[in-house]
């Protein structure tokens, strides 16, 4: 019988691609979600029966155990970027990366994928980047043998950094940054994928990897980047830490009169992450120790954002019939 392996979060943004390149290679997938009647596109990436979507609460024992019950393997992809009434970043990125881990040492797992984030400090002041450093260290108690891989941040055709920017262009004349300056290193989702997919199969070593792009930009660059791939001219505006502090605060306000009804744009925990630079070290292993070359945000921005443009698919026709006047 083929290996199994259970995705934590597997329907999310990077676990879907997990879950699609384990399947390709034969291995059963267990999908493990809150919500499995909205991931039930994921069975399309094997035959039938052969990825399952599961109902499962990272913030319950019973219900995580349950989910592992026959393993092989196991990757924990859950992560917040804003806290929703029990959804808190202690709960998700702390506790429950420790419960997963904890369950796969009773169960005797040792083959274990934590996907965290570059920028994770158990002394940092932002709660995200401060969980994020517990939820490791929970693992590593738990499943001394585990790889941890931090990215960037992450783009790709479902991404929510892009393409909530790249909506914005369509009503609104500027774009407001906070942290116009602040560092980024995007990393394509399929090379993090890649990465979890050579450590489960045994081709690369355990370990902690911090995984970055080709390139380093600015917030304020790859605005302008996304801005020439939507073919759209809008103000970059850029705004001080105490001001997007202030946004954060009166956004927060707003998705809690509205019982979360109207989800915050923006949270002062992000304003706060917004600070620091989010670029690999060079102090833990990387793309580079797994053979890996990275693929570059401009050989793929363009295949997903093209529906931002003002005509769309038919920009590209009309921009060569100019030409032809």
């Amino acid at each position: 019988m083929s290996q199994l392996v259970t995705i934590y979060g597997g329907s999310g943004f990077v676990g879907r691609y997990i879950a699609r390149r384990m399947a390709q290679l034969g291995w059963r997938v267990r999908v493990a979600v809150r919500r499995p009647n909205e991931a039930i596109f994921v069975k399309t990436y094997g035959v039938v029966g052969q990825v399952e979507p599961i109902l499962c609460n990272i913030r319950d024992d019973a219900s995580v155990a349950q989910a592992m019950a026959g393993a092989d393997a196991v990757v924990n992809c859950v992560g917040i970027l804003a806290q929703d009434g029990k959804n808190t970043f202690d709960a998700v990125q702390a506790q429950g990366a420790g419960r997963v881990a904890r369950a796969a040492q009773q169960a005797g797992i040792t083959n274990f994928v934590q996907i965290s984030a570059i920028g994770s400090d158990a002394s940092s002041d932002s709660d995200y980047a401060r969980t994020k450093a517990e939820g490791e260290a929970a693992v590593l108690a738990a499943v001394p043998t585990a790889s941890i891989l931090r990215p960037s941040i992450i783009f790709g055709p479902e991404d929510a950094f892009f393409n909530r920017f790249a909506g914005m262009t369509r009503l609104s004349p500027a774009i407001p940054l906070v942290g116009a300056d602040t560092k980024f290193q995007p990393v394509y989702v399929e090379d993090v994928a890649r990465a979890a997919e050579l450590v489960l199969t045994g081709q690369a070593e355990a370990g902690t990897y911090e995984l970055g792009g080709p390139d380093v930009s600015s917030f304020r660059d790859l605005m302008a980047q996304m801005l020439q791939v939507v073919r759209r001219s809008r103000l970059i505006l850029p705004l001080p830490f105490w001001l997007g502090a202030f946004m954060g605060w009166a956004s927060e306000l707003v998705q809690a009169l509205s019982l979360g009804l109207v989800p915050a744009q923006i949270t002062r925990d992000q304003v706060k992450n917004l600070r620091a630079d989010n670029v690999v070290s060079g102090d833990t292993k990387g793309f580079a120790d797994l053979g890996i070359t990275p693929v570059s945000l401009e050989a793929v921005l363009p295949e997903y954002l093209w529906r931002f443009r003002p005509s769309g698919q038919y920009e590209a026709i009309k921009e060569s019939a100019k030409n032809l006047r």
